[in-house]
């Protein structure tokens, strides 16, 4: 069989292939994105973008109830969306076989907090894998199918950030094919009430015997004995090979790929065979304090840093008390350079806008947009999680009612993150009636995660052509009467529109579509005919520019100030002409021309 070099998301859904899948769902996540969008492109699966976790999660295991092998992927936070169903499926065991991935970021490079999923699998008394590398990850889940049938549970395959993007050899194998099993109604196993429920507790408690004693014998889990055994170090995913590249063939290795149940006994003998045993694993102690609680000493986190992302220097500094030399410069002349929202981003005209206005408070929600915060637009106050910001406003509402502050409240949120919970939160805010303005920001596109279709698009995960649900059409639907859709980077238009929300949201919900394609979209058919867009640069009139910098207020990337000239310019490799600086220049300085 060929070798091929293979992100760890890629091995995935090329195990998934070879396991043979079905049926995949998943929300796209960082850094579980690419796994549904390799998995898309086997035409032997079925594969979709779902409106959120949970609803992933659901339909995989209803095509695992079907009788076909099924998965769902997700990010660590989105399994905080997907727990309620997948809780109770661990009651009730698979028909085919199904496994979910959660992708944690410790670190969090694009998250906002860095929880460690491990957790969850012993919650829930399920298997987890880890993988190390891209061919472990294509094996291992591969293999995590044949351990859901085998044992009737669901599989959990927890990966990490640096697994999921990093890249190694694989080799690839042919796709096994699985007839489906067909469904026969059982009640007993498959409608978890509450007298049904208790006796599939006693079972899973059973099952987790069973696979206590597989995770001891499993092909994942050994040890590696090299010369000195002085040292012995117990590590997972990333951190064995992080482990390796620090100690060598200086240390014996005991490699835990199946982290539930934890293979005790193995470690027990492990310990037995070795002077002085690490555990080094990210974010929580997980390893270590079962392998503690079973009377097995062992060194870690007085060592081992509790948070952030692990490399191979703060190991080899942590544990060898080596330092590695690297080049010394002075940080005082390091300039920050924080993300920004794109040159000719849509959100930008709306952020502009909001940050005039006075006794405001701002709840922003989780994507490109939570940029709006930053400096120099300082328009967002906070955030929570996807879906949070119109029920977030809502609970503020009634505080600020009670304790007779006047704040006006604008809560934001994008188009797919309307649709992922977004839509429950206006549910909350409509129905008890806040006085809460709710912006929508419609960039047509899942733009934060690199381009993923959404109910609003009109395409499925495949570009095929999909029922598209309009969002003003629903939110009138949901019986908001006070509702305008506009061009956000029409500033006029945008300041109308906030002008009239302001007053409207006196007597009752207010709700805002700001609607124009992301800069970075391809654009569509639909979209060509609905958003004219000329290719288009904007340029500066050094005659006319009296450096007041009030179009870097925008917080545009394609604009810079010479402190020197006390003149602004602008980038032609960035500019895309959306005019927002221009419509800020007092002095008409700032013109609009063809792409040259």
């Amino acid at each position: 069989m060929s070798k091929i070099l293979m992100t760890g998301d890629e091995a995935v859904a090329r195990g998934a292939y070879e396991a043979g899948v079905c049926f995949a769902s998943a929300y796209p996540g960082t850094p579980s994105t690419e796994i549904l969008e390799n998995v898309g492109n086997y035409k032997e699966i079925t594969a979709e973008w779902a409106p959120n976790e949970k609803v992933a999660m659901e339909a995989a295991i209803g095509a695992s109830m079907g009788g076909v092998r099924s998965m769902a992927a997700m990010k660590h936070v989105g399994l905080n969306v997907a727990a309620d169903p997948i809780f109770t499926f661990a009651y009730m065991g698979v028909n085919g076989g199904m496994v979910f991935v959660s992708a944690d970021d410790p670190g969090m490079h694009s998250s906002q907090n860095e929880q460690d999923n491990r957790n969850y699998a012993r919650f829930m008394k399920v298997p987890m894998l880890e993988p190390s590398d891209s061919q472990e990850a294509k094996d291992m889940f591969r293999a995590a199918f044949d351990i859901s049938e085998r044992f009737d549970t669901p599989v959990m395959f927890r990966m990490t950030t640096r697994v999921c993007h990093s890249k190694s050899l694989v080799e690839l194998g042919e796709r096994k094919e699985f007839d489906a099993i067909p469904y026969v109604k059982n009640r007993m196993k498959n409608d978890p009430v509450p007298a049904i429920s208790r006796q599939l507790r006693v079972k899973m408690l059973d099952r987790d015997r069973r696979l206590q004693a597989f995770s001891n014998d499993c092909d994942y889990n050994y040890a590696e004995y090299n010369g000195s055994k002085k040292v012995g170090i117990v590590a997972n995913g990333v951190s064995y090979e992080y482990a390796k590249e620090v100690f060598g063939d200086n240390a014996s290795y005991l490699k835990v790929g199946m982290t539930n149940p934890m293979p005790l006994d193995l470690i027990r003998e492990f310990r037995s065979n070795v002077e002085t045993m690490y555990v080094i694993e990210e974010l929580d102690p997980y390893m270590e304090e079962q392998i503690r609680a079973a009377g097995i000493d062992c060194i870690g986190k007085d060592k081992i840093p509790l948070v952030g992302e692990l490399n191979p220097n703060i190991i080899r500094e942590a544990l060898l008390g080596e330092k590695v030399e690297s080049i010394e410069y002075n940080e005082n002349l390091v300039v920050d350079r924080p993300p920004a929202l794109c040159a000719g981003c849509p959100h930008r005209g709306f952020f502009y806008e909001c940050s005039k206005r006075k006794d405001t408070v701002m709840v922003g929600d989780i994507g490109c947009y939570a940029l709006g915060g930053s400096e120099p637009l300082n328009a967002k106050d906070m955030a929570i999680c996807m879906g949070s910001a119109f029920s977030l406003a809502h609970g503020m509402d009634k505080a600020f009612k009670v304790s007779g502050q006047e704040k006006t409240l604008v809560a934001c949120m994008g188009d797919s993150t309307f649709f992922h919970t977004g839509i429950n939160a206006l549910e909350e805010v409509i129905y008890n009636d806040s006085h809460v303005i709710c912006c929508i920001l419609d960039n047509r596109i899942t733009g934060m995660t690199g381009h993923q279709e959404n109910p609003g698009t009109g395409y499925n995960l495949k570009g095929e052509p999909a029922t598209i649900m309009d969002i003003e059409t629903i939110v009138r639907a949901l019986g908001v009467t006070r509702i305008r859709t506009v061009n956000p980077l029409k500033l006029d238009e945008m300041k109308a529109a906030l002008d009239w929300a302001y007053q409207e949201v006196r007597e009752g919900p207010v709700v805002l579509v700001t609607r124009w394609p992301c800069v970075l979209k391809k654009l569509s058919t639909e979209d060509r005919r609905e958003f004219r867009q000329v290719p288009a640069q904007c340029s500066v009139n050094h005659d006319k520019c009296i450096g007041c910098k009030r179009c870097l207020t925008t917080g545009c990337p394609a604009l810079s100030f010479d402190k020197y000239e006390r003149k602004v310019s602008i980038d032609r490799m960035q500019c895309v002409g959306c005019t927002v600086c221009a419509q800020v220049c007092p002095k008409q300085a700032i013109t609009k021309g063809a792409r040259k």
